[in-house]
């Protein structure tokens, strides 16, 4: 294992030694999912998202927003907690624990095209609330010819949903 290795985790890695780990040994890797997203607040919806792309592949690659990345796209709503509320080593801690995913790579920018076009992911999987025209990825797996999965899980709880029904708890409206 390279010494780029982040974490106490030998799943989390650096972008630059994911690639080297790749490189060396392309058949242990491929083929080759990749997702990416917050993952604050880690529940089952997310759970069953990455346990059904791994499905696709021989491993599962994560990209992680960092906590400069979620800040930019999950603005501050009034009355809500900054996001994100689970600090990104954390999250990758998490996410690296569960069976399903084979590697975390942590990413601060906006969308995930810079991991994209790095690693080149045979499959690269999200969610069915988006398609290939709201994708920001799109143009970036489509350059190598990669295969874009959408899928629609089960889901009912999100990340929002949880932190609004812990504030209702905490300080319910007067009837």
């Amino acid at each position: 294992m390279s010494s780029e290795v982040i974490a106490l985790n030998a799943k989390i890695y650096s972008l630059s030694a994911l690639q080297a780990a790749i490189n060396q040994n392309p058949q242990a890797w491929r083929p080759l999912v990749f997702t990416n997203g917050c993952f604050d607040l880690l529940h089952v919806g997310h759970v069953r998202y990455l346990t059904t792309a791994r499905s696709f592949g021989k491993t599962l690659l994560v990209g992680l927003n960092s906590d400069q990345s979620v800040a930019g796209i999950k603005p501050h709503q009034p009355g809500h907690p900054p996001r994100p509320i689970i600090p990104e080593s954390q999250r990758a801690e998490v996410l690296a624990a569960l069976e399903a995913v084979s590697a975390v790579v942590t990413f601060s920018e906006p969308t995930a095209t810079i991991l994209i076009q790095a690693l080149q992911p045979d499959i690269y999987v999200k969610g069915g609330d988006y398609s290939l025209e709201t994708l920001p990825e799109t143009p970036a797996v489509q350059a190598y010819g990669g295969r874009i999965q959408l899928v629609q899980v089960e889901v009912t709880s999100s990340t929002s949903g949880i932190i609004n029904r812990i504030l209702q708890a905490a300080c319910p409206n007067p009837t």
